[in-house]
């Protein structure tokens, strides 16, 4: 959700935590149904042994933990903010992290499948955090050609829908410009064309630049938040809590990851 939309977060431990290397070829079963398309094994040239992070926002485990998410964590600009938050629902229920979770573990199995090396920021939807300041880390050390945040929005405003990305703005370094924004235009691009619609309440034309989340701020490898729809929205909701409808983003955000990784390879 756009405004409590950081990049992750839990419990501040001494040393950030141990990456988990996606390796599965199907999302485990808390994470939904398997997804309903099949990508070819054989690797893509040029893209073999590049590495992309992505990073499912939010945990499971968040709400049951609220001292550990509200501790404050460095949050770039100055700035500091809590750990994490739980993230939003659907009005019928179904939880971001959860969505976050399918959606990410889904692009994982694509993007293997193409000899691309993928490092997710959490391991599972039932633990805690990391922070966010902890998950612009895993990114950042992975030496990451891409990282994108997957979320999706949970705003209360009338007739609010569409889904958009945001990047770092203004840039912090070299990476959070001109790099992060040709991921997001090509992340928008992607998930436009394959027939979502862009954002109508938030943003230009699908882009928000910010200057208030850790993960981005923190962040000094080619980094966005995609913002999957509107979760209080029926319509992007129907969508979001559908198998195939997960897949469809699924392919989308793998596409214009891959846009990317071909056009700056």
């Amino acid at each position: 959700m756009a405004a409590l939309a950081l990049t992750g977060c839990g419990p501040a431990p001494s040393a950030a935590p141990t990456p988990t290397v996606a390796r599965s070829t199907t999302p485990p079963s808390s994470a939904g149904a398997a997804p309903t398309t099949t990508a070819s094994p054989a690797s893509s040239p040029g893209l073999s042994g590049k590495v992309v992070v992505l990073d499912p926002g939010h945990n499971g485990g968040n709400a049951s933990h609220p001292a550990q998410i509200n501790a404050l964590v460095p949050a770039g600009r100055g700035q500091e903010k809590a750990c994490n938050t739980t993230g939003t629902a659907t009005n019928a229920g179904y939880a971001e992290h959860a969505f976050n979770w399918d959606v990410a573990n889904r692009v994982a199995t694509e993007l293997q499948a193409k000899g691309i090396t993928v490092i997710m920021t959490r391991s599972s939807d039932t633990g805690v955090g990391p922070c966010v300041n902890e998950r612009a880390a895993i990114g950042n050390n992975a030496d990451a050609a891409a990282v994108v945040s997957i979320h999706a929005d949970g705003s209360d405003s009338a007739g609010a829908h569409g889904f958009h990305v945001e990047y770092a703005s203004p840039p912090l370094n070299a990476e959070q410009g001109a790099p992060s924004i040709q991921l997001a235009t090509a992340l928008r691009d992607s998930v436009h064309a394959a027939g979502f619609a862009l954002a109508d309440y938030i943003g230009a034309n699908g882009l928000f630049g910010r200057d208030d989340l850790g993960g981005l701020n923190l962040s000094d490898r080619p980094t966005v938040l995609i913002e999957c729809g509107n979760m209080r929205d029926a319509a992007d909701a129907a969508v979001q809590s559908s198998a195939d409808g997960r897949q469809r983003y699924a392919d989308a955000i793998t596409a214009g990851i891959l846009a990317y990784l071909t056009a700056t390879s």
